[in-house]
């Protein structure tokens, strides 16, 4: 198989805190739309979150769902979806040539704790442990239920890429299909974070966790009185395929992946590196044969921390110093941060511009942190661009991984 194979996105399916469709998740990004909520946290009280409203059950049983997974919820619900917008003749195709590449931050937290929770009121008897724990909690756990719910028999795989898991669920896609692995792939992220005490303890520990009276105005990236993270649930999922084969069937293309990178800081678990940062833009530029200039859009990655939003765009002013074209936004002010789900979905939001031209802004931006200063940073209301042919997607995790992607729009 050559490496030069071009790689497409023929369909997106998505779930996310303020819409269940691309056309519905868009919709909402240029209208100015938030949708963060205060839920109910075991041991803490109220909390705010972005959660996902879906009807799992249009693909699940109910026993399958109480038996199962959130996350595996989320992803069977997006892979149908990105199936059916793709309009592959899925019951003509040879299913051990389909692969499943699901990015994701942590996984079987929230069924341990919740288990554990349960076993508390039994007196810690392990009898009443679930019997369902072993298959919930295995890190391949999202993917396989997408496997086992469509009969995929390809490969199937999580990648724990921390918040950059989204990013490299795409990555690994394209990689497969450029070996001649797989015909089809499956490939995005998944967070089902909102479920778990441990994770919103330890954002409130590090004194990372977003607090407000507004809930929608709680996640604001740059700006100079935010005060950390929303955590939030949701799931993206694209089929991808190789370019010769979506032509012969004539079809719809989002868009063309055409570069990425990954590295990673080596420095700190939770504090970023912007100059590796930057490093992992220019490796996805170096490999999609781009200048900086050549960019229209950057989705950012920023999160409302402090110093991550900072040394973000110390990264992003020094890659994008000589490109006064390049513009810049966010998603998560709309919708929070969606974990291991975030670099996929925050992708596919962008996506249309490619037709329509207009990039949607960050939300929340009253008080601009003079240290996240970009040019070209869209705020409040959307943006008609002269151009809109790439986008460049950052997604940066703990431990210091990060990721790029750059999809091109379609030409033949």
């Amino acid at each position: 198989m050559e490496w030069s194979q071009r790689i497409v996105i023929t369909g997106v399916g998505l779930v996310a805190p303020n819409g269940n469709s691309l056309a519905e998740f868009r919709k909402h990004l240029l209208e100015g739309c938030a949708r963060i909520q205060r839920i109910d946290m075991r041991y803490m009280g109220l909390v705010l979150a972005g959660v996902c409203a879906f009807n799992a059950t249009d693909y699940q049983t109910k026993k399958e769902i109480r038996t199962g997974t959130r996350a595996g919820s989320i992803g069977i619900y997006c892979a149908h979806k990105a199936i059916e917008s793709s309009r592959l003749p899925w019951e003509l195709l040879d299913k051990s040539r389909v692969g499943i590449y699901v990015g994701i931050t942590e996984h079987g937290t929230v069924e341990t704790e919740n288990e554990v929770y349960q076993l508390s009121q039994f007196g810690y008897d392990a009898k009443y442990w679930n019997h369902h724990h072993n298959p919930r909690t295995v890190a391949n756990n999202p993917a396989g239920e997408i496997s086992i719910n469509l009969g995929i028999t390809g490969p199937h795989y999580t990648l724990g890429g921390a918040c950059a898991g989204g990013n490299l669920g795409i990555i690994q896609g394209v990689q497969m299909l450029r070996l001649g692995e797989v015909d089809y792939a499956l490939a995005g992220g998944v967070g089902e974070s909102t479920g778990s005490f441990g994770i919103f303890a330890g954002f409130k520990n590090q004194g990372a966790l977003a607090e407000r009276s507004d809930p929608n105005k709680a996640s604001r990236p740059f700006d100079r009185d935010r005060n950390g993270i929303v955590i939030s649930e949701g799931g993206c999922l694209f089929t991808l395929e190789r370019l010769d084969d979506a032509l012969a069937r004539n079809a719809e293309i989002y868009g063309e992946i055409i570069g990425y990178g990954i590295n990673s800081d080596a420095t700190n678990t939770v504090l970023p590196d912007s100059q590796r940062q930057a490093e992992c833009m220019r490796l996805a530029l170096q490999k999609a044969n781009l200048q900086p200039n050549d960019i229209d859009i950057v989705s950012t990655h920023a999160t409302s921390t402090i110093e991550g939003d900072r040394r973000e765009c110390q990264a992003l002013r020094d890659v994008f110093k000589d490109a006064p074209n390049t513009h810049f936004n966010n998603t998560k002010s709309f919708i929070g941060h969606t974990m291991g789900a975030a670099g996929a979905l925050e992708l596919a939001g962008n996506l249309p511009s490619f037709e329509d031209k207009i990039i949607h802004p960050t939300l929340n931006v009253d008080n601009l942190d003079p240290e996240c200063e970009l040019p070209n940073l869209v705020t409040h209301t959307p943006k008609k661009l002269q151009r809109a042919n790439t986008i460049l997607s950052n997604s940066f995790g703990m431990l210091g991984i990060n990721s790029t992607v750059i999809v091109q729009r379609f030409n033949s």
